[in-house]
């Protein structure tokens, strides 16, 4: 597990005291994290427990009935998502990618809000970082496998060079292998300084983390290192279990 880097105390994210839900069915209980500069924060939890939620809340997705979400030090509670989007946060859903667009016009969504300068410059580093995509750039997002399509999802988010980027289950639907792939390329880009908040129950995740938030019935449990999370015999017997 590697060693945290030091951290800027200022978060680049705050979310505080969310409730949200769906209709009438409420789901957030008042949730709250937050995220630092250059740190990487993975919330844990079952499914159900609130980690979409939570998610489409802070990238503007979905409203929050009570509560706010700051990025650096602006309030953006009301913004929609392609501003707090042009403020450098990123989203990658479950399904990451749209299926019936090619690698390459996933990409330029990804990156629609930057200059097409800036974007062309960003597209030529993200298919060095990612040759099997480059190799296959006009091919449908549909046709890949399960694992070369989660990473065109992270190249996807990360056209727009983010400062934070919010992942949501980047392993949902991959096998041992590819999870271990793509903990690999998440490592790579987090020794670049990019800021993630990663939203899994598959607990191989915490090796990315340098803090660890559990989600439990719409509330958090615990915040804290994973070496705290690892001590906690209420919450590793609750956690530890999962994959």
């Amino acid at each position: 597990m590697p060693d945290p880097a030091p951290l800027d105390p200022t978060p680049i994210l705050r979310a505080s005291a969310i409730e949200a839900g769906y209709g009438r069915v409420q789901v957030l209980w008042g949730a709250g994290l937050e995220v630092r500069p250059r740190e990487s924060v993975v919330l844990l939890g079952a499914n159900g427990a609130g980690k979409t939620t939570l998610l489409k809340v802070i990238v503007g997705l979905l409203p929050a009935w009570r509560g706010s979400v700051r990025l650096d030090t602006d309030d953006v509670t009301a913004w929609r998502t392609d501003r707090r989007v042009r403020r450098g946060i990123a989203y990658m859903s479950e399904i990451g990618v749209f299926p019936g667009l090619s690698i390459d016009e996933n990409l330029r969504v990804g990156g629609q809000f930057i200059e097409k300068s800036a974007l062309k410059h960003r597209m030529g580093e993200l298919y060095a970082d990612f040759p099997d995509l480059a190799h296959r750039r006009g091919a449908l997002a549909g046709s890949l496998s399960g694992g070369q399509r989660k990473m065109l999802g992270i190249a996807k988010a990360l056209a727009s060079s983010p400062r934070l980027l919010v992942m949501d289950e980047p392993s949902a639907g991959l096998s041992p292998l590819f999870v271990g792939q793509v903990i690999e390329v998440l490592n790579r880009f987090r020794a670049s300084g990019l800021a993630m908040l990663i939203a899994e129950q598959n607990i191989a995740f915490l090796d990315l983390a340098d803090r660890v938030f559990t989600l439990d019935g719409g509330r958090i449990r615990f915040e804290g290192s994973v070496k705290e999370l690892e001590a906690d015999d209420s919450l590793q017997r609750t956690y530890f279990g999962l994959s």
